[in-house]
């Protein structure tokens, strides 16, 4: 029994089946033993699994190529499942690859130790034996545009999440990135510039290096120039060009100053969605600078896509302590029969920043009020204070999310705290002083519901603090009666249960308790029953943009910014905000790398809440 490849004639039989190896092709031998040679159903089909782990592409090209002209049917073998993640993903919408196609069926080998090696063939393999060439489709399932692709938050999250996402497994092999700006650069160049900011997991370093080849073999870029219309008709041209006509979905993260938005969204609408797949749209935040520009713009971005189709992204409700809030309270039994005004006395919400985090935007007039507060805090205490949403469908809990929204008590001047921090021989810090632009703001907050009627949400949030600090507090009462207050002391405040949820600078849920001091007498003291992250898991957490970015990709919009709820977050602050353009609220002056507003101070002690030292 033989086959004819061209001139060459190669025998086999079921016991073995060795292929002579070309002198142009990689050192190894390929050699297909009885346990790589299966018969398969289907016109006597057979599977064809070489052997080896260190093959070259034009090898595996020339595995192709025997393959088609075998007639061999190649069944890709079953991989981890977060390998298939995207896969299960497309199948799920109805736009999966075509199985039919040799590579995309073919796009896995799988070595002697039983791993998985992804293919990584160039589009043009020879085989060398009859000079017959084949090509190896790339067309990819998945298109991601980044608009504004020289800018810094591209190049120093954006891209380096998507490769992250890449490396993992949770991007198709066969992904186009596209990179849009102004500058007049090529493929190569935005290859460069984004090459050093790309890195591998520290927990898992296999295939580095090929991986980041892949990915940016797989990078393109365009110029728009100055006109977007004419800009968004050549990046369609060059996505319709990758993709090949292919059923393909696409994503656009618009990483584009304020005043640049609409414009840039009017062309990507009216240019660069494909009909062939679904279309999903990043915006970034701050979102709008009032309530009646955030309306306008709302309007005029429902104008061109639907509700749907809109990912209103905060990088920082990517973080983990984010995703635990639902987490713990609704999986536990332990906390949900707690969770209201019954058992809990307040919440407490800190966020300090350091000043290199985001001082443009700071100094630019936006402020911490409507870059911080006005979407990650409130955010927050939505996730925690909403009632049990029907499901974990994104829409459902945008739903309860809403509802506690507006259900917020507006804000009023005698429950609020504006700070700046003094000028210093910083630059930055100067620049700062030439506005009255807020740096820290504490606010107490009322939600007007069955659930926390009475209990105060209170909130600090700055710049320039005494540290990097994110955690939430959730202190529960007294306990009624206690036998045992006479051990406690005095101040029984100190002696009251937490929760605290902390993010920065050690990740880590904590619950203070009270418990007898080991020896003879009755002492009582209150004691941290610590879950340290880094202590417990050996593992890299992901930076919050990959979380975000694979939310997108999956659909998953629980963690983004719906328009009613844009809305409603809006009516909440926007009483203030007019108070401080009168200047009818005064700014206090704080130190920098000090505790911030001593008025923060007298804020909690009105509301009865104990303030929590750094």
């Amino acid at each position: 029994m033989s086959a004819c490849f061209s001139s060459t004639s190669i025998p086999f039989s079921e016991s073995s089946l060795a292929f002579p190896r070309p002198s142009h092709l990689c050192s190894n031998s390929v050699t297909v033993s009885s346990n790589n040679f299966h018969s398969v159903t289907g016109g006597g089909r057979l599977l064809l699994n070489v052997r080896g782990t260190s093959l070259c592409p034009r090898l595996r090209g020339f595995k192709l190529w025997i393959l088609e002209r075998l007639s061999f049917h190649f069944h890709p073998p079953k991989q981890p499942n977060h390998r298939n993640h995207f896969k299960s993903n497309l199948e799920n919408t109805g736009l999966s690859n075509e199985k039919e196609s040799v590579s995309d069926s073919s796009s896995i080998l799988r070595g002697p130790d039983d791993k998985v090696t992804p293919m990584e063939s160039p589009p043009l393999l020879q085989t060398g034996l009859s000079g017959t060439s084949m090509e190896v489709s790339r067309k990819p399932s998945l298109c991601i545009a980044v608009i504004g692709a020289t800018g810094e938050l591209a190049r120093r999250k954006v891209f380096p999440a998507l490769f992250a996402l890449y490396y993992s497994g949770f991007l198709p092999e066969n992904v186009g990135i596209f990179g849009y700006s102004r500058k007049d650069i090529t493929d190569e160049d935005l290859r460069s510039i984004i090459a050093s900011t790309l890195t591998c997991r520290v927990d898992h370093q296999e295939n580095c290096e090929d991986k980041l080849d892949s990915f940016l073999s797989r990078t393109y870029y365009i110029n728009g120039g100055h006109d977007n219309k004419s800009g968004m008709s050549m990046l369609n041209a060059r996505m319709d060009q990758i993709e090949g006509g292919s059923k393909t979905n696409r994503i656009f993260y618009l990483s584009v100053p304020q005043e640049a938005l609409l414009d840039v969204a009017s062309c990507l609408a009216s240019s660069v969605q494909t009909q062939k797949g679904w279309n999903r749209v990043i915006f970034e935040k701050p979102f709008g600078f009032d309530a009646l520009s955030s309306q306008r713009m709302t309007q005029y971005l429902l104008s061109n896509f639907e509700e749907k189709q809109i990912y209103r992204i905060d990088h920082l409700l990517g973080r983990n302590l984010i995703e635990n809030l639902t987490v713990l309270r609704f999986s536990n039994l332990v906390f949900e029969p707690l969770w209201s005004r019954t058992y809990i006395h307040n919440v407490q919400v800190v966020l300090s920043e350091d000043l290199a985090v985001h001082p443009g935007r700071y100094f630019g007039g936006y402020g911490i009020i409507r870059d911080i507060f006005h979407s990650h805090v409130l955010q927050t205490i939505a996730l925690l204070a909403m009632e049990p949403p029907i499901s974990l469908d994104g829409e459902d809990i945008r739903n309860e999310k809403v509802k506690v929204l507006r259900s917020i008590r507006k804000l009023e001047t005698k429950d609020v705290i504006l700070g700046q921090y003094k000028a210093s021989g910083g630059d930055k810090v100067e620049a700062c002083l030439n506005g009255l632009t807020p740096t820290y703001f504490a606010a107490a907050l009322y939600i007007d519901n069955a659930r926390w009627d009475g209990v105060p949400f209170l909130v600090k949030t700055g710049l320039g603090l005494i540290k990097h600090q994110m955690e939430i507090r959730i202190q529960f009462r007294r306990v009624p009666g206690n036998v045992y207050h006479e051990c406690l002391g005095h101040n029984m405040d100190r002696a009251v249960n937490e929760l605290i949820l902390r993010d920065v600078p050690d990740e880590a849920i904590l619950v203070r308790v009270n418990n007898k001091v080991p020896g003879l007498g009755l002492q009582l003291d209150s004691s941290e029953l610590n879950l340290l992250y880094k202590d417990k898991y050996n593992m890299e957490v992901p930076d919050s943009y990959e979380h975000l970015l694979l939310d997108v990709i999956d659909g998953d919009n629980h963690l983004f910014m719906r328009s009613d709820e844009l809305e409603a977050a809006w009516n909440i602050l926007t009483p203030i905000l007019n108070e401080i353009d009168k200047d009818n609220i005064s700014v206090e002056l704080y130190e920098m790398g000090g505790r911030g507003p001593v008025g923060a101070y007298y804020l909690w002690a009105k509301h009865g809440v104990r303030w929590v030292e750094d």
